[in-house]
């Protein structure tokens, strides 16, 4: 992040802990709280949601005991219905991935940003293009050529779904490019782990995943990555790879995260938990998590984050409606 983004981002935290902490004096949980995971233990949402536990409990930023809560199933849907039986109680909140936009625009969820209490935005997670050491692809630039002459020459491979963040982070990367991603091929694994598994033996020919997820294969040489969908380029083990926007499409694409609360919180609430969200991105340890996993930190208030997601939704809405999964 260049000097002045972190100083203005430094600065806007400031603010809000100094403005927010009146406000959020008027509300505090008096009963436990539910951390609200989607996915089991050891999945990326659970994983994230103990994260924010752990540093909340350790940093003494709430007061109430919390609890981690797992409920699993329908995309997500099961863990938003529940949220939502507990309208208005602050007690509830649960991190929110890109899922609560697309499985709305898919059809498959009636929830989406607008029937929830967004609270904050936290960072972005960035999605890797992959290929096998001995690709005779070498860039981002080689995979648009070969599209543009023959948009069905090569395969990707995805999880966990058509219409899911790595599918889409492809065609909003190929489509900007100016490939008519109609006609890409995509081969749907179950996991990230699967889709790499499938490239390495030589069955698809671009395994599409999140960086985290290639960073011990590119270190021990079996893959190599074409390109990300940063805005710039990410450091440590990525700092050699361009990003999609350095080989000539306009694109950036994040599976940005954050946290969200039942429909109907109050301002107190919504105020309290900013200040909580706003000291947990500031601490030692969250920055180490954020490097660890080449997640790029970004904390937005519940007034700005209500704004992001109705400018992702609205984005994904229209690559989707192109491929005909819209609904």
């Amino acid at each position: 992040m260049k000097r002045g983004g972190m100083r203005a981002r430094v600065v806007m935290i400031a603010l809000l802990l100094n403005a927010g902490t009146a406000l959020a004096a008027d509300w505090k949980p008096e009963r436990p709280v539910e951390i609200v995971a989607m996915s089991g233990p050891g999945g990326a949402n659970d994983v994230i949601a103990r994260t924010l536990q752990r540093v909340m409990q350790q940093r003494k930023l709430v007061d109430a005991p919390m609890t981690v809560v797992s409920k699993v199933g329908a995309g997500g849907v099961i863990a938003w219905s529940y949220l939502n039986q507990h309208a208005g109680d602050g007690g509830y909140i649960s991190v929110s991935p890109i899922n609560l936009l697309i499985e709305h625009i898919l059809g498959a969820s009636p929830i989406t940003y607008t029937d929830v209490t967004p609270i904050a935005q936290l960072f972005n997670e960035y999605v890797a293009f992959a290929v096998i050491a001995e690709s005779p692809l070498r860039s981002g630039r080689d995979v648009v050529d070969k599209l543009k002459a023959d948009p069905g020459s090569v395969t990707f491979a995805v999880a966990a779904s058509l219409g899911g963040s790595n599918h889409i982070a492809t065609m909003v990367a190929l489509k900007s490019a100016g490939v008519d991603v109609k006609k890409l091929k995509f081969v749907v694994f179950t996991s990230g782990v699967q889709s790499l598994t499938n490239v390495m033996g030589g069955h698809v020919d671009v395994a599409v995943v999140p960086v985290s997820g290639v960073v011990a294969h590119v270190t021990a040489g079996r893959l190599r990555v074409l390109a990300v969908s940063a805005a710039k380029r990410l450091g440590g083990s990525f700092s050699s790879v361009p990003t999609w926007k350095e080989q000539g499409a306009d694109s950036v694409f994040s599976s940005a995260r954050g946290v969200i609360g039942p429909k109907g919180m109050t301002a107190a609430q919504i105020a309290y938990w900013e200040n909580v969200l706003a000291r947990v991105v500031e601490s030692d340890d969250w920055k180490k998590d954020l490097e660890n996993n080449y997640w790029e930190g970004q904390f937005l208030t519940s007034a700005d984050t209500r704004k992001l997601l109705k400018t992702q939704y609205d984005q994904y809405k229209s690559v989707l409606i192109d491929v005909g999964l819209a609904r």
